[in-house]
């Protein structure tokens, strides 16, 4: 899926590169290393620690669920053979509800929309704003018509708008 994505990206910027250089004038391109600017960013640093402190009390919490559910698989293995059935399926549903309760624990703080990726978002959002503008204003003061990021694979974070061919496409794909 990553190795599609990337090809498709270098195909794009292929294309525009292609494009931009049959035209008349010369392009001016530039390329920076989001990952490096980040890391140099103080303001960055503070939301990464930030995260990491969360990250390091949850995986606390977690830590604390799982030895609670070892003892109670311990504790029931050990006893399974003298528990009467009632007691014995209370301790089975007991086990099942610890286990449901560290899986919901995880999904709720490191699942797809989970609290690591929102806290992750309202830490890092304004810093990657700041970066994005300043990379902005850097092309239109040096003149740049685009500016990759080497620090991903390719991704454009800066065009010239004379070479946004969107609306063009909108309106060819609203003719079909």
């Amino acid at each position: 899926m990553k190795l599609t994505t990337a090809i498709v990206r270098g195909g794009i910027l292929l294309f525009f590169l292609l494009l931009s250089a049959s035209s008349s004038s010369q392009q001016k391109i530039g390329y920076v290393d989001s990952k490096v600017i980040m890391e140099t960013l103080q303001d960055a640093k503070d939301a990464q620690t930030n995260l990491d402190n969360l990250v390091t009390k949850w995986k606390g919490e977690l830590q604390l669920l799982n030895d609670s559910l070892s003892f109670i698989k311990d504790d029931f293995e050990k006893k399974k053979l003298i528990l009467t059935e009632k007691i014995r399926q209370q301790k089975e549903e007991e086990i099942k509800n610890t286990e449901k309760r560290i899986s919901d624990f995880r999904q709720q703080k490191f699942g797809e929309n989970g609290e690591y990726f929102q806290k992750q978002n309202e830490l890092m959002k304004p810093v990657q704003d700041r970066v994005f503008k300043a990379i902005q204003d850097v092309a239109r003061e040096g003149g740049y018509d685009f500016v990759i990021d080497r620090s991903t694979q390719l991704m454009l974070l800066y065009m010239n708008d004379r070479y946004d061919l969107t609306q063009k496409v909108i309106k060819k794909l609203e003719e079909q």
